[in-house]
């Protein structure tokens, strides 16, 4: 009777970890090693079979064949370096991939054998995987913002609008209620009215007005007066004229520059901030520089800096961070070559 495909059992493959210390010597080795010993036991048989009888070798026949022998280890030993050498660079290549930052590929030399087609596929196989991250990236993420802008219209409207009329009311009443009230109803306006600045600064982080009526470098400039206004920071923004670029890719530098310049508000203790976005070496760089304690020694990265990361994934770009000239931190995200 034939089982159902939902009532197949799922099957369970034990992979046993090996230590370094455990897993025996490499394979270069173990092959040489093999090769040596059959060399030398042919090479001595050789030597035994074709001896005149009851004599003894003689010492230039012995160091002929020593020598011989040695030639063909040390040419059996080249070939099988030169064969496994994509083996080795595979190997140390696949242990330093970081999948937030993608475009490394295997250098694959050697010429044509088994290693080296291994090392093509394995390039290939980079290319499939960058390519669904990529992918499934970009859905998160337009989720993500899809997500932010109905956040953003429904504070707007409704929230916004009931604060709004808040404030008109508490405005009427505080024209028609005696003078030891009035006091007491002006203050609750004016938290009402700040309550109100508060929801449209939060509206306008969610899905940044300017970037959509604007464009990228306006609201750059937007970004740091709004960061600069409501924080102890000084920002200065410089955007190169003329440079162009798409949607996705106009959302990711934005992005990136609004979480940049919230950590150094944050965390940093900075007073002053520099977002430069420009060309260098035909290659769209954004830099946000900051003169504040710096990077923790082996601090971890933390969700702010690997959602950097992910959005760079999105448009094929690279971001890093490290030590700024203004003494703090700088964030680096470099889009692909225009």
């Amino acid at each position: 009777m034939p089982v159902a495909p939902d009532s197949v059992p799922p099957v369970a493959v034990r992979l046993e970890a090996v230590s370094p210390s455990s897993r025996g010597p490499a394979l270069f080795w173990r092959v040489a090693i093999g090769n040596a010993a059959v060399l030398a036991a042919a090479c001595v048989i050789t030597a035994i079979v074709f001896a005149p009888s009851g004599t003894d070798v003689a010492l230039r026949e012995l160091a002929i064949f020593g020598g011989s022998l040695v030639t063909m280890l040390a040419i059996n030993l080249l070939l099988l370096r030169h064969a496994l050498g994509p083996l080795r660079a595979l190997t140390s290549f696949a242990r330093r991939i970081d999948p937030l930052e993608p475009g490394l590929r295997l250098q694959v030399t050697g010429g044509d054998s088994e290693a080296t087609e291994l090392a093509d596929a394995f390039n290939d196989m980079l290319e499939r995987l960058e390519a669904e991250r990529r992918a499934s990236v970009g859905r998160a993420l337009a989720a993500q913002e899809g997500e932010r802008l109905r956040v953003a219209q429904e504070l707007h409207d409704g929230v916004g609008q009931s604060l709004t009329g808040v404030v008109l009311q508490l405005g009427r009443v505080a024209r028609d209620v005696d003078a030891v009230a009035k006091p007491g109803v002006i203050e609750a306006q004016e938290t009402a009215r700040e309550s109100l600045e508060e929801v449209r600064r939060i509206a306008r982080r969610l899905r940044p007005e300017a970037l959509d009526d604007l464009g990228l470098a306006s609201a750059l400039l937007v970004l740091g007066d709004r960061v600069a206004e409501h924080t102890e920071l000084t920002v200065d923004v410089s955007v190169q004229p003329g440079l162009s670029f798409n949607a996705d890719e106009e959302l990711v530098l934005y992005r990136v520059a609004q979480e940049a310049l919230t950590n150094v508000a944050r965390h940093s203790g900075a007073r002053r901030a520099e977002v430069r976005l420009a060309l260098h070496s035909g290659r769209p760089r954004l830099e946000v520089d900051d003169d504040g304690t710096g990077l923790p020694h082996g601090a971890r990265e933390g969700s702010g800096v690997l959602g950097m990361r992910e959005r760079a994934v999105l448009v094929g770009g690279t971001l890093r961070l490290n030590s700024s000239p203004l003494g703090g931190a700088r964030v680096t995200l470099e889009l692909p070559q225009t």
